[in-house]
């Protein structure tokens, strides 16, 4: 199945999806960012790959923006090559604004993972040779404050529905690229990976997240993603 249609089906799955308070805002960049998407996808989402790294959900300066997965707007538009008009969401948070390539503010985990990337192999297409970046979950859930909701913390009822559509998603993605490793960024997307594929012929493992909020990321997440990546038997350049 092509990505395309992963990802329309993807779409008219999470349309019908309802979320309560205290979730106020919900957004797809998939279908606001859906040009900047396609261009990530037909660039470098073409034929099988090695390793399929797996993010949880967007980042409200990354993927939220520029509709790439960890795609801190720098690096997408410099290192990807990759610039294309971004929409509006149908209901837009006043202290979380799409600005799209025009966003000024900087994601930090995708500034470290694409960064890593480019220092490890110098360029984009080296670098897709033998991997490609997803998200388990492609929607951004925000209180009416603004604070950020990640979509293991919604209730259950809720969580239902929107896990089996991104399970769907994610089993078709790694049927489509046949990886040898899926790698979750992080433990959530692990467990999600081992859950959804972990009867197929792949290795599920995971690399520390380049968050911020990780005291030991923020000590020097590069060195720590090229040993989680060597232990699991994928070694780069850097390794």
């Amino acid at each position: 199945m092509s990505l395309k249609r992963i990802t329309d089906e993807l779409i008219a799955e999470l349309a019908g999806l309802d979320f309560e308070e205290p979730t106020a805002f919900v957004y797809n960049p998939l279908e606001y960012a859906r040009r900047p998407w396609d261009a990530y996808c037909t660039k470098y989402g073409k034929g099988r790959r090695e390793v399929l790294l797996v993010g949880m959900n967007p980042g409200p300066f990354g993927m939220a923006q520029v509709g790439v997965p960890f795609g801190e707007v720098n690096a997408v538009r410099d290192w990807l090559g990759i610039h294309a008009t971004v929409a509006k969401p149908p209901k837009e948070h006043p202290k979380r604004p799409i600005l799209g390539f025009d966003c000024t503010r900087s994601e930090v985990s995708g500034r470290r993972l694409w960064g890593w990337a480019e220092a490890s192999y110098g360029t984009a297409a080296a670098f897709f040779e033998r991997f490609f970046v997803a998200n388990y979950c492609p929607l951004v859930f925000m209180e009416e404050g603004g604070k950020n909701r990640i979509p293991e913390k919604l209730p259950k009822h809720e969580r239902a529905p929107l896990f089996a559509a991104c399970d769907r998603a994610l089993r078709r993605t790694v049927e489509k690229f046949e990886p040898d490793y899926v790698v979750g960024i992080g433990k959530f997307a692990e467990k999600k990976a081992r859950e959804v594929v972990g009867d197929l012929d792949v290795i599920v493992g995971s690399v520390p997240h380049p968050s911020p909020a990780s005291p030991l990321a923020n000590r020097g997440w590069a060195p720590l993603m090229t040993t989680a990546l060597a232990e699991l038997g994928i070694h780069t350049p850097e390794g």
